[in-house]
């Protein structure tokens, strides 16, 4: 069982201007970590949406995250039953709106058996988080 990471983790490693690179990138490179897959869409957007201070070209984040980050994941996929059993759970886990998308990295960390989601926005995944899904951590 390998721990689960959202984006927010993988473009704190790649930005070396963020406060929590240091821990992220020694994190990323201590172990494989299991991601839900739109965690790369997350990263790519972010690295060439130009939030960072550098905005990333499109050719130069997908090779990036081709050759240094992928190699140390793996990928779980939600199917579209996992995806509807998670907006069914939805109201009773308090999940609304945009919160759906980190409720969905929390789905894919439990459907790999994670035992710990690693992020660096630990109160967005408090609210909806139960007895039984992986830990929420900090890197």
């Amino acid at each position: 069982m390998k721990p689960a990471l959202d984006s927010s983790v993988i473009v704190a490693a790649l930005d070396g201007e963020d406060p929590d690179h240091p821990a992220c990138r020694r994190l990323l490179l201590t172990t494989k970590f299991s991601i839900y897959t739109h965690a790369l869409s997350e990263t790519f957007a972010t690295l060439t949406g130009g939030r960072l201070a550098v905005r990333v070209p499109a050719a130069e984040a997908a090779s990036f995250l081709r050759k240094w980050v992928a190699p140390r994941l793996v990928v779980t996929t939600l199917e579209a039953d996992d995806m509807l059993r998670a907006f069914e759970e939805s109201s009773a886990r308090g999940v609304r709106g945009g919160a759906i998308y980190d409720y969905l990295h929390l789905v894919a960390a439990r459907k790999a058996r994670a035992p710990k989601l690693y992020t660096l926005n630990i109160s967005d995944f408090q609210s909806f988080h139960r007895a039984g899904d992986p830990d929420i951590a900090h890197p």
